[in-house]
């Protein structure tokens, strides 16, 4: 090879190892910048869970009210009101403790705004032998008082698209709720606490911020950025002066 082949060579070789530590160590930087995103909306979250809990004035219905809502996310609250029934929805394919059910949610309209809430109630098995059955759930119709903390829309999972109905749906679309049933329902939800009771389970898994993920690429990312630059210095530096020293 001439000398003119080695010297681009030489130079290709340093170029490829540069932008490779670069684009490595850039990478290794945006999973902690990640992780400290993460981290600081889990103490988002968990300043607001601590707060005091609030009651169903709180809430109010427009789109001037909906940004106010829904900086209430994680907030804890105690609200009075009465089920409406008629108009609850079963969320399948919904686990709990790893096992197959809905989560049954029920909209509730409070007592003293008259404002309509809708309750994630809880968890309940579905039957393996009839996947139209619904579970027995008991809803009061007298006043009831229930307390939880204000929660998101409940997350969509994948569907094959098309209007859903009936008591049982792989998913509630916010709008098309509000179409369905009249209701001037809250952008926001209750994900409800407390023991088992109704016929439903409360366990609701704890959201987890993924922080440690992120920290293990981050050291994978660091980790190959290293590994380039050794292995260059090694290959292109180290080895050539040690064989060009004398015998």
């Amino acid at each position: 090879m001439s000398e003119k082949s080695l010297h681009w060579r030489r130079w290709l070789l340093l170029a490829t190892a540069v932008v490779g530590v670069t684009i490595t160590f850039s990478l290794g930087q945006w999973q902690l910048g990640r992780a400290s995103e993460k981290n600081t909306l889990q103490d988002a979250r968990t300043q607001q869970a601590e707060k005091e809990a609030l009651d169903g004035r709180t809430l109010r219905y427009g789109e001037t009210s909906s940004a106010q809502n829904s900086d209430l996310i994680h907030r804890r609250m105690v609200v009075s009101g009465r089920w409406l029934p008629m108009h609850t929805v079963h969320l399948d394919n919904r686990q709990m403790n790893a096992k197959p059910g809905f989560f049954v949610l029920t909209p509730l309209q409070i007592e003293e705004t008259g404002e309509i809430l809708v309750v994630q109630r809880g968890w309940a098995q579905r039957s393996f032998t009839d996947r139209a059955a619904l579970p027995p759930v008991q809803t009061p119709s007298e006043l009831v008082q229930v307390q939880g903390h204000l929660a998101p829309w409940p997350s969509r999972l994948y569907d094959f698209g098309g209007a859903e109905t009936g008591p049982i749906r792989q998913n509630l679309e916010l709008t098309a709720y509000r179409n369905e049933t009249g209701l001037k329902v809250l952008e926001v939800t209750l994900l409800q606490s407390g023991g088992p009771s109704e016929g439903l389970l409360r366990e609701w898994p704890v959201v987890a911020s993924g922080v440690d993920k992120h920290y293990g690429y981050a050291f994978q990312w660091f980790g190959l950025s290293g590994l380039i630059a050794l292995l260059y210095v090694w290959f292109q530096i180290v080895q050539p002066r040690r064989q060009k020293r004398p015998a």
